[in-house]
């Protein structure tokens, strides 16, 4: 699936209901999934790890589209390599 199409997807299913909560509840929502995330990094357990990574991506793809940011456009900044040295693999000093 190409990142346009899912945000089309996701656009017609939430937009109406995204647009009512707002940027600001949700990018709280998008948190809260993140954290979900996070557990299931602890647990390592495969499943679970598809499924909030779903979440998060689906939540993030939510906020842009409030923010009126397309996220292919977004996602450009590294077609490249690294945005910053312009390598693959980076090359910059690791933080």
């Amino acid at each position: 699936m190409e990142i346009s199409e899912l945000q089309s997807i996701l656009r017609r299913t939430y937009q109406e209901r995204d647009a009512g909560r707002g940027q600001d509840a949700t990018f709280r929502w998008m948190a809260e999934e993140v954290g979900e995330l996070a557990r299931a990094l602890r647990t390592g357990d495969r499943a679970e790890l598809v499924h909030e990574f779903g979440d998060v991506l689906a939540w993030l793809t939510s906020l842009a589209t409030l923010a009126g940011v397309e996220l292919e456009e977004s996602a450009a900044r590294y077609a490249d390599g690294c945005p910053k040295c312009g390598r693959i693999p980076c090359g910059c000093e690791p933080r």
